[in-house]
């Protein structure tokens, strides 16, 4: 009798544990739930805040917070009792952490243009007015030696022109044909070494959170957009 007792509440127990594992409703990951929410939303990283359900989102150099529980996405700022700004201090942190890694990059795979006292490293993109608005503007300044990696993000079909630029003899001649808005010849083929180097550019300017072209990091400042004035504050006047 007591064998039968326990062969019985055996199969009970195995009986609800196989219930239970179909009853359980499936939990979704945040961060796969972000994903699902906002698809357009480009994010380098996700963890939970002190806040319970809420998580911080990192995008380039901007702080989000998503609510997972309601699909709620927050931009702005969250300050404590005291006045102190969280998500300021946070994008402070990503700043200098984006200029440490600046510093890391290989810049003998970058194109190299001018000769100039003042080192300035630019993420671009062939097919981006705006790049070639402040490359022309780059262009008349003689004290810049400028480091020029690609970032097709906006113009994927670039990459072509990319592949022309990188594996020419002369880099820079390519890469102002390129910017002055010629075409890449027709019929060409790179080779594998080539389209590993330009897929690395694009690695590298999402390393150092590049979300969009033209993207400048000059004398420890970052420059977003073709701002020839925050440019020429940061190089001083023309020499």
């Amino acid at each position: 009798m007591k064998a039968s007792l326990r062969v019985f509440f055996s199969v009970l127990v195995l009986t609800l544990i196989s219930l239970s594992a179909f009853a359980a409703p499936s939990v979704v990951k945040p961060d796969v739930a972000l994903r699902q929410a906002f698809p357009d939303l480009n994010f380098e990283s996700m963890k939970e805040t002190s806040l319970p359900g809420m998580y911080e989102v990192v995008s380039g150099q901007n702080i989000l917070y998503f609510f997972p529980e309601k699909e709620y996405l927050f931009v702005g700022e969250i300050y404590t009792k005291d006045r102190k700004a969280l998500s300021a201090e946070r994008k402070k942190e990503l700043r200098e952490n984006t200029l440490k890694l600046v510093k890391t990059l290989p810049l003998e795979k970058a194109v190299k243009v001018g000769t100039g006292k003042n080192t300035v490293i630019e993420f671009t993109d062939p097919d981006c007015p705006y790049c070639r608005k402040a490359s022309a503007f780059l262009n008349k300044r003689k004290d810049v030696t400028r480091y020029i990696f690609f970032a097709p993000f906006a113009h994927p079909q670039a990459i072509t022109k990319i592949h022309h630029i990188l594996s020419a003899k002369d880099k820079a001649a390519a890469y102002e044909d390129m910017m002055a808005g010629k075409a890449a010849p027709q019929g060409a083929t790179y080779s594998e070494a080539i389209q590993a180097l330009a897929q690395e550019h694009i690695a590298l300017a999402r390393k150092v959170g590049v979300q969009g072209t033209p993207t400048f990091f000059i004398n420890d400042q970052e420059v977003v957009g073709a701002d020839e004035k925050k440019i020429e504050g940061i190089l001083g006047g023309q020499k």
